[in-house]
């Protein structure tokens, strides 16, 4: 099967997409396909993904066989503000709209939401090539998301626009895979028509090669330090965005900063720089941040956790579902949620019992839920085999990519 992706990010980029991308195109190519992945020299969080040039094949080597990674030029802007993102993304579309228009013909072209809107490239070859099926992966759901946090207006000019250019979209893609029904459910209502895309839910993974078990796991230096060690570590990881409310956190950790509990943020994100002003203003000493790590360190981050933290704004439903939750549960970590229900990490915790699912404002209990995993060691032990378990099960690549295995013979009517 001739195989591409198509995502701004790629490794050794330390964006989850790049990470996802990566992981299904090596697996395909195992089997045997031949894979060609289309990616941006920018990085996630600005400057260039690449040292040495346009092109990375060796990185992607699987026995004899390759992923070819072909790497459009972007200016490497970063996500620190709209302007900056749309620089990155609309370099990327144009470039690779005009590169999959010339690629020789391919069998399925699976496209990814980074940038929205890429899926466009598919379609482009799509016209030439008549038997190309598309598969969209759905990661977040745009314009709803920019509605949402009133970047445009919605129901004005620019939103009227991007809905019917989705719907024009979404109505020549053969098939969405979405993060959780909540998300299928929105895309499909919204866009689809006459049974046109058909949709599944295939929820985000990570590799069993990168997170043993947690037992004997070595825990990040980090720890060390004066304000962490001897702690119970809440901890958030990777990115803290406007799709993530953070005045519940405040409002937790300042009950609990007599207590020797510490939340803990590595990573980065839009929202930030608002809660360190928010608990610097109260004079929240127990919350403290460090910058993103590299991707092989997250395990040991997570080792020396009490839990994870995820946060999500009701009004994300159906837009976005947070991906750290997976490593969470490779790791064994109870993991607290607050936000809707209806999610990836709702559904997770409500089916294998691997922490708890608040709702947003639920201070109370999020004091509550951290107190009971600090002074009941048998609680957490008993979440952590179940986050542990409800990995391997539903959340690792070894039980995710079948999925989509099945996914690609169905739509060829061939195996690999």
């Amino acid at each position: 099967m001739r195989l591409s992706i198509l995502n701004l990010f790629y490794p050794p980029d330390l964006a989850p997409s790049a990470h996802l991308a990566a992981s299904l195109a090596r697996h395909r190519a195992a089997l045997g396909d031949e894979v060609t992945v289309l990616s941006g020299t920018g990085a996630y969080l600005g400057g260039s993904a690449l040292t040495d040039g346009t092109a990375s094949r060796g990185d992607d080597a699987i026995g004899t066989t390759e992923v070819r990674v072909l790497r459009l030029w972007t200016p490497g802007l970063g996500k620190a503000n709209t302007i900056r993102r749309l620089g990155d993304y609309v370099s990327f579309l144009i470039g690779a709209v005009a590169r999959m228009a010339v690629l020789g013909r391919q069998d399925v072209i699976v496209s990814l939401t980074t940038p929205p809107y890429i899926v466009l490239a598919a379609i482009a070859h799509r016209l030439l090539n008549p038997r190309t099926r598309i598969i969209l992966w759905s990661l977040d759901v745009y314009p709803d998301a920019a509605e949402t946090y009133r970047k445009i207006r919605p129901g004005g000019p620019v939103s009227r626009v991007l809905r019917a250019l989705n719907r024009w979209l979404y109505r020549r893609v053969d098939h969405v895979v979405a993060l959780d029904e909540a998300m299928l459910r929105r895309v499909l209502a919204g866009y689809a028509r006459d049974g046109k895309p058909t949709g599944s839910v295939i929820p985000t993974w990570e590799p069993m090669a990168l997170f043993p078990r947690r037992d004997g796991s070595s825990v990040w230096d980090g720890y060390r330090d004066p304000e962490l060690a001897g702690r119970f570590i809440v901890l958030h990881p990777g990115n803290l965005g406007f799709g993530h409310p953070i005045a519940f956190i405040a409002d937790a950790a300042a009950q609990l900063v007599d207590e020797k509990v510490t939340f803990l943020f590595v990573g980065g994100g839009a929202r930030v720089p608002e809660l360190a002003a928010e608990v610097g203003r109260r004079n929240v000493k127990n919350v403290h941040f460090r910058d993103y790590v590299p991707r092989g360190e997250t395990p040991a981050v997570l080792a020396g956790a009490g839990c994870t933290l995820i946060s999500l704004d009701d009004r994300s439903l159906g837009i976005m579902s947070p991906s750290k939750m997976n490593s969470s549960l490779a790791m064994g970590v109870p993991v607290l949620y607050a936000g809707p229900t209806g999610t990836n990490v709702d559904d997770a915790i409500t089916e294998y019992a691997c922490g708890f699912s608040l709702r947003q404002g639920d201070v109370t209990g999020l004091v509550e839920a951290i107190r009971r995993l600090r002074s009941h060691p048998e609680l957490a032990a008993a979440l952590s085999k179940n986050a542990r378990r409800a990995f391997e099960e539903t959340y690792s690549d070894r039980s995710a990519l079948p999925r989509f295995d099945s996914l690609l013979e169905e739509l060829t009517g061939s195996g690999a």
